[in-house]
């Protein structure tokens, strides 16, 4: 029987807190004993989250009143800004403990580049060299043995699960990359909003942070990575009025691929043994119906009518894969765990 480690969930409160702990509690290996939402403080899990108030949980506390020391891993559900000062504190009072940061704080590796798209100084520059970026599929061994894991945004976890292998492989160009991206609503957080009240969300498709979107610089880190040369992306993300779910559609410019069946081919070969993405058989639309609830992508690529392009079509949930779901995958391998532990749901349909 595996070991089980002790828990702690900054953010409870939030959707990707009470995502997390819908997939947590049912796994053999975590044990939460902490359970972080600082205006909450006080209360059972269930008056915030009625549907988990039989999960055996414990209430609601301040992030202050943890003690860190007793803690394996920590995962992070706090609002971008607010996760790089309560980390160093976390991992100085124990040095052993593993974070697993689902916000942006430690995903951008030049500080400069956070301080430009956050409008504030890394407060923890020296802890940022020390995390790694928790797109599991392509950084297994980084993830594996760092201390603290900076799990992706969802938006540049389809797009970087669709894009990166064609990078790398040279397949596409690094010019010209358009992509058009749409999130469910809970992708904009808990928070009282007025762009996410049902009114004016509902029946209404809307594009945002057009031209400035924070996942931008993400995306184009990754990317240039494998390029090994600057990638600057055209990113428009779009509410669309569903709870949750993504779909990214990425316009590009061939390189060494003739078509986009050599597009499929590339995809089919680098993610052969993944468990939990799926390459989609010609001509097979993805669609976020098809991930809804579950730790899967779907992926496939299209004839674009314009002469030397394709179109790559990738879905995930964006709570799940983009977020709660990549953090206990990436769980998993820095424990020594089968990545699929806890994370075998089938998609929800309809």
């Amino acid at each position: 029987m595996a070991a089980t480690h002790r828990a702690a969930l900054l953010g409870a409160s939030g959707y990707t807190g009470a995502d997390l702990l819908r997939l947590g509690v049912p796994h053999p290996s975590l044990d939460f004993v902490a359970l972080t939402a600082n205006s909450q403080a006080g209360q059972p899990l269930g008056a915030v989250y009625p549907h988990l108030a039989s999960a055996g949980l414990p209430d609601l506390v301040t992030a202050e009143s943890v003690d860190w020391t007793g803690l394996d891993v920590v995962f992070c559900g706090l609002p971008h800004a607010t996760s790089q000062a309560i980390i160093a504190e976390i991992v100085s009072a124990n040095p052993k403990v593993k974070v697993i940061d689902m916000s942006a704080d430690y995903r951008l590796r030049d500080p400069e580049t956070y301080k430009l798209w956050y409008g504030h100084d890394h407060v923890a520059v020296d802890l940022q060299k020390e995390a790694a970026y928790g797109l599991t599929e392509h950084n297994r061994e980084a993830i594996r043995n760092a201390r603290i894991i900076a799990c992706p945004g969802c938006y540049p976890t389809a797009i970087l699960l669709a894009l990166l292998p064609l990078m790398k492989a040279g397949a596409i160009s690094a010019d010209d990359l358009i992509i058009d991206a749409k999130s469910g609503v809970s992708g904009a957080g808990r928070g009282l909003k007025q762009n996410t009240l049902f009114c004016e969300a509902g029946e209404s498709l809307t594009p945002y942070a057009i031209g400035s979107h924070r996942h931008s610089p993400e995306i184009e880190q990754e990317l240039s990575l494998v390029a090994g040369n600057p990638v600057t992306v055209n990113f428009t993300p779009h509410l669309i009025p569903m709870s949750r779910g993504e779909l990214i559609t990425a316009h590009v410019r061939l390189d060494k691929a003739s078509n986009a069946n050599d597009l499929r081919a590339e995809l089919e070969s680098a993610y052969a043994d993944e468990p939990f993405i799926r390459v989609n058989a010609p001509g097979e639309i993805p669609s976020t119906g098809h991930v809804r609830g579950s730790n899967n992508a779907v992926i496939n690529v299209f004839e674009d009518r314009i002469p030397g392009r394709a179109i790559v079509i990738a879905a995930i949930d964006n709570l799940v894969k983009g977020s709660a779901g990549q953090a206990i995958q990436n769980y998993n391998l820095a424990f020594g765990l089968p990545e699929t532990t806890g994370l075998g749901q089938l998609a929800m349909f309809p």
